[in-house]
């Protein structure tokens, strides 16, 4: 219902702005024009990101101008550069890895009063209206609980002295960070167990590299392998543990960030269990977001607490968003699966776009 309201409350408005233009004797379409920047395109979570956004985009009648900033904050600024020049009315970003340099672009942003939504990491300065994701350092704590059990469950319910292997993204990005404070939060408890990082880039090929070498290099020290993002870095760790004939369901393998390859992990029980990144439904509340305040009308305030029956991500806290100057962080929920969720469920994103 909110949907159909919304979706009428832009026509009506669309066709205000036709009406004034034809009435100044201008003879083109109004549109309300959303500008985003994602990074890493063929990564799954982006995917979802592009195909929400395009999709909510197109029930609204508003335009997608979106635009790979290849992780680079000069590139990032450019391309807001460019589409401050086109006229958009809204901004998304998407992904990037330096949230500090990239500052002067949504300050830029700030000064001509197009409204910012921010998906995955938020900025570190400047306005931010909505900053729309799951708590990456809880989620992760969360993950790291299971990694915990699991360890637990092969050692007669106890936890042996060992070294746990910590396969990071890019110890430079803020995103990184933060989930190595959440899994640190709960290791701490247990000094017996030494952690060894190795940064698996964010992609397969570096995290299989590094999990072979420290297999390699510490054997069976190794009591467990927790990896930050399955979605992007499991199948490369998996394969490593296989070639050094092992089995994968020996190492207890947790994380955020489920994707299609994860699903498939843990559907094979080479995956104990990974967080929900509530991907797709994040995209389409930054739309729904953006253009309710463009248009006007009523959206999340700090301290609201957003509910919808039956959604993955509900219920929602609305607080401020810690990294900027001025802005709402929107906290969405993320299960665990299987544990929490199964993982043939039609409400995650990764069964939503097969």
């Amino acid at each position: 219902m909110k949907r159909f309201m919304l979706t009428c409350i832009v026509l009506v408005f669309l066709l205000s702005l036709a009406f004034e233009a034809g009435a100044a004797g201008q003879s083109r379409e109004y549109k309300l024009k959303i500008g985003m920047i994602i990074k890493e395109p063929s990564a799954p979570y982006i995917q979802a990101y592009v195909n929400a956004v395009e999709n909510r985009a197109k029930e609204l009648g508003v335009e997608m101008l979106i635009r790979d900033g290849e992780a680079n904050s000069l590139k990032i600024m450019e391309i807001i550069d460019t589409f401050i020049s086109q006229k958009i009315n809204a901004f998304i970003l998407a992904g990037a890895v330096d949230l500090r340099a990239l500052v002067p672009g949504i300050i830029r942003l700030n000064e001509e009063k197009i409204p910012v939504a921010a998906l995955d990491t938020s900025p570190e300065g400047g306005k931010v209206d909505f900053y729309i994701s799951f708590d990456l350092e809880k989620s992760s704590a969360k993950a790291a609980e299971l990694f915990i059990e699991g360890i637990k469950q092969r050692n007669g319910a106890q936890v042996p002295e060992g070294i746990v292997v910590e396969i990071i993204g890019d110890s430079a990005d803020m995103f990184a960070v933060a989930c190595t404070k959440g899994f640190n939060s709960v290791l701490k408890n247990y000094p017996q167990l030494q952690i060894v990082q190795g940064e698996g880039k964010w992609n397969n090929t570096d995290s299989h590299a590094k999990a072979s070498d420290l297999i390699t290099r510490y054997g069976t020290k190794i009591k467990g392998i927790y990896v930050q993002t399955p979605d992007l870095m499991a199948a490369g760790v998996v394969s490593a543990i296989e070639a050094a004939g092992l089995k994968a369901e020996d190492f207890s393998i947790c994380g955020i960030c489920i994707g299609p390859e994860g699903i498939e992990l843990i559907k094979q029980k080479k995956v104990l269990g990974i967080v929900e990144q509530p991907a797709y439904d994040s995209a389409v509340m930054a739309v729904d977001y953006l253009v309710d305040t463009l248009l006007g009308n009523p959206t999340p305030k700090i301290g609201d607490t957003l509910m919808q029956e039956g959604a993955l991500w509900s219920p929602a806290s609305v607080i401020k968003n810690p990294w900027v100057a001025e802005g709402a962080f929107i906290v969405l929920q993320g299960p665990l699966v299987p544990q929490e969720v199964d993982p043939n469920d039609p409400r995650l994103w990764e069964n939503k776009i097969k």
